[in-house]
């Protein structure tokens, strides 16, 4: 079975029945990039409840269950528009760029393409390359097209460097465009919208490997978070080889984020060792069952 890394998953939203089930699929790894909640937040410190439960809560309750957990931080674009909450935000996002398994600025970029989303996605691009990180940047539901033109016109404004940023969201309208950039390619397969196994597995029929990556983007709406190796299902009976496989759902997300250097390769290889007798400030997952050790 080949091994499977989901880069771009909410698993707050998750049950730790889907950590189980993931694992069994042969996903090793995760990221899961700060996002909107589907409640808009009034304080700075609901952000930095939800930061510090990222990079501890989450990443200890994935381990429960041998998963690799790593995150993102940054100021959604749909939470850039409260301009004076958004720089609050920025002003603590630093301290949470240098903690333990943050391996990367995101998810940031558009949402209603508004002069104040431009301004907190150039700003956090910068301070990407302040804390040498790379970006997870996410494309508009709403003219894909045009926001990812304007995406990549304030990727060159900045000035960092392409390769150290996905965008992520693309479809067949918007890839083309990213494309001619040395930029990282993202995709978020769901159920229903968005993108699906056959028509990634189309795409990379026609354009190849390279740089590609797929994610599940799964969260508290409609969502799959098997979807990457059902992915990979789909390229192994479109013909793609068990490397191909490994090469776009494993390696190629691995090697972007890696440019962080908070994640080693020959680490997320294989799961983590499983001992469900820890616990999290004296909190754990389990509910009563006997804790699994393996």
């Amino acid at each position: 079975m080949p091994k499977y890394f989901d880069p771009h998953i909410h698993m707050v939203s998750r049950t730790t029945d889907d950590y189980q089930n993931m694992a069994a699929a042969g996903i090793t790894g995760v990221i899961e990039p700060a996002f909107w909640q589907g409640q808009a937040r009034t304080s700075v410190g609901s952000f930095a409840d939800y930061f510090d439960t990222l990079v501890g809560w989450e990443r200890f309750r994935a381990s429960m269950f041998g998963i690799h957990h790593f995150c993102t931080i940054g100021i959604n674009p749909k939470e850039a528009n409260n301009t004076q909450l958004a720089q609050d935000v920025l002003d603590i996002l630093p301290r949470y760029l240098v903690k333990d398994g943050v391996v990367a600025v995101g998810e940031i970029g558009y949402d209603d393409i508004t002069p104040e989303e431009d301004r907190f996605l150039a700003v956090q691009l910068d301070l990407a390359m302040q804390f040498d990180l790379p970006v997870l940047v996410h494309t508009p539901h709403r003219d894909k097209i045009g926001g990812t033109k304007r995406t990549l016109a304030v990727i060159r404004e900045v000035g960092i460097p392409e390769h150290r940023v996905v965008i992520d969201h693309l479809n067949e309208l918007t890839l083309p465009l990213v494309l001619e950039t040395d930029c990282w390619r993202g995709h978020s397969v769901y159920p229903n919208t968005k993108m699906s196994e056959q028509r990634m597995v189309a795409l990379l029929q026609q354009y190849g490997t390279e740089k590609m990556i797929v994610n599940s983007a799964a969260d508290w709406g409609v969502s799959d978070p098997l979807k990457v190796p059902k992915t990979g299902q789909v390229m192994l009976e479109a013909g793609f080889t068990e490397a191909q496989v490994e090469q776009v759902l494993f390696h190629n997300p691995v090697d972007f984020f890696a440019q962080s250097g908070q994640l080693d390769k020959a680490l997320v290889s294989t799961p983590l060792s499983i001992d469900q007798r820890k616990t999290w400030q004296e909190n754990s997952a389990l509910r009563g069952q006997d804790p699994v050790v393996k």
